[in-house]
């Protein structure tokens, strides 16, 4: 059959926009520009206390979109959990990640699983009703090789990754290789903002940081830069709108991004593509898929000194930083959303 009605299901956590909320409107956005007949399907979503994630699961199980106001609707795309547990024939996923902390992030420092009985026994049916619900999907599909890996690795289950572009590629461009490093992400525990933050310390003056984003972690991360003796030099910009953003890239050193076992990274593609080198760290997951160490940027340890030598390095050799993010943006600029729709709208 031939598809012409697209619904997309979107996971929302009110108040926040970040990767995953853009992620949506962009694919909304880019079907519309092919013909499609598309829109979004949103519910919202609270992982706290545990007893919610299965009752949020199970809301987005009662829905049936095989079709809307007596019309059919041709194709359904899940993206992040628990979205892909809608019912539809022809369900595809676009697998952004599963509920991390039940999977990869259990038992560390960024998750609020356990080892004891109760929560043994939530990833276990959490584990097996994905299995489930992704494993009736005409298509997966994730976001990254990364979460590709993830896919197979907890679930058995096979998919292919598509990369899409951020939001900003038309926009962003090179410019200078100015006195400053920036930072782009929510300020959050697994983000590890805080070690650039701390880094600066083991970086030269006048070089100075610019921290771009909001989060729960924020006065934490002030904190650190307090702690660090550092202060004067990190600017705590807040979120800030696209023009802005596309500036601060335009005309930074670099990106450092070192979050851990990050799903793709866009803030990685952004940097490239306005030829800025990557400074990130050799667990941080998606963003390793684009950046080679001495080649697009430079992958170190997760350690606030070894972060500050990378930067140090680049700050002393301006031409080195223009060479990777040159590379880092030919490796950009191949990437768009043709691929992503024609694999999506392929399971009619």
């Amino acid at each position: 059959m031939s598809i012409r009605t697209v619904l997309v299901c979107e996971t929302q956590v009110p108040f926040v926009r970040g990767g995953a909320e853009l992620l949506v409107r962009q694919l909304v956005d880019e079907l519309r520009a092919r013909g499609f007949e598309t829109d979004r399907v949103s519910l919202p979503f609270k992982w706290y206390p545990k007893d919610e994630i299965l009752a949020h699961a199970a809301a987005w199980r009662l829905l049936d979109l095989s079709e809307s106001n007596s019309r059919p609707v041709d194709l359904v795309i899940g993206t992040k959990f628990p979205s892909y547990f809608a019912r539809h024939p022809r369900k595809v996923c676009w697998l952004v990640h599963q509920h991390r902390a039940a999977y990869e992030l259990a038992g560390t420092i960024y998750s609020d699983f356990g080892h004891d009985e109760r929560d043994v026994g939530l990833k276990e049916r959490l584990m097996a009703l994905d299995e489930q619900m992704l494993g009736e999907c005409v298509g997966r599909y994730t976001i990254s090789r990364t979460v590709t890996d993830r896919l197979q690795r907890f679930n058995g289950l096979g998919s292919t990754p598509l990369y899409h572009p951020p939001l900003l590629a038309p926009r962003l461009a090179p410019g200078e290789y100015g006195p400053y490093v920036l930072s782009v992400s929510r300020l959050e525990g697994n983000k590890r903002v805080d070690l650039i933050v701390r880094a600066m310390a083991h970086a030269p003056a006048p070089l100075s940081l610019v921290v771009v984003g909001e989060g729960s972690h924020r006065a934490l991360i002030e904190r650190a830069a307090e702690e660090a003796g550092v202060t004067e030099r990190v600017r705590f910009t807040g979120a800030v709108d696209n023009e802005a953003l596309v500036a601060l890239y335009r005309d930074a050193l670099a990106l450092a991004y070192v979050p851990f076992d990050e799903d793709y990274g866009l803030a990685t593609l952004e940097a490239f593509l306005a030829a800025k080198p990557v400074v990130t760290a050799r667990d941080s997951g998606g963003t390793l898929e684009f950046v080679q160490d001495d080649v697009t940027g430079v992958v170190v340890e997760p350690d606030a000194a070894a972060i500050g030598d990378a930067l140090a390095r680049l700050d002393a050799d301006r031409g080195r930083a223009r060479r990777l993010g040159e590379a880092g943006r030919e490796v950009a600029s191949a990437i768009t959303w043709d691929s992503v729709i024609a694999h999506l709208v392929s399971h009619g």
